[in-house]
């Protein structure tokens, strides 16, 4: 009976939104950044060279921070299937995804419900899904374990240094 009191009457005053939005967003970028430009809904910044960009849509509660990483036109098949294999073990909360012929290191997630410390998080793992792309594909320290290897090591990293303008 305590339980279900518990339940019913305490647990709901104990959960928070986080309530994020475009104003919050935008200082954190900012703070975060070493230059960034755009409106609050669209920003474009860069972290140590890297590009990095984010859209808002406020109305479906979304958000998304992309990173360019590569012409994935000539990108061999072993480093695509690398990248989805890392999708899966190394790039946690990012993910290697392809959209008009470019390889994206992407982050998603509805957006009121996202934390300060987890939108840091975001941009750190972005950034590190880029660097990290054709090495070790992680994004954060941590990686998942498993058996074997899937793919073999990709020759070398290659690069499209060409910047997206929003």
């Amino acid at each position: 009976m305590k339980k279900a009191f518990y339940i019913v009457f305490v647990l709901p005053f104990l959960t928070f939104s986080q309530d994020m939005n475009n104003d919050k967003l935008n200082d954190i970028y900012t703070s975060v950044s070493d230059s960034i430009q755009g409106n609050k809904g669209a920003w474009q910044f860069f972290v140590k060279d890297v590009q990095l960009v984010s859209f808002t849509d406020t109305n479906h509660n979304r958000m998304r921070i992309i990173s360019p990483i590569a012409d994935a036109n000539v990108l061999d098949d072993d480093l695509l299937k690398a990248a989805l294999v890392a999708n899966f073990h190394t790039a946690l909360d990012v993910k290697y995804a392809v959209s008009e012929g470019i390889l994206w290191a992407v982050f998603i997630h509805p957006l009121k419900e996202l934390s300060d410390h987890q939108v840091k998080d975001a941009v750190s793992q972005v950034y590190h899904a880029n660097v990290n792309f054709g090495t070790s594909f992680a994004s954060t320290a941590l990686t998942f374990p498993w058996k074997g290897k899937e793919t073999k090591e990709p020759e070398k990293k290659k690069k499209n240094s060409k910047k997206i303008k929003i």
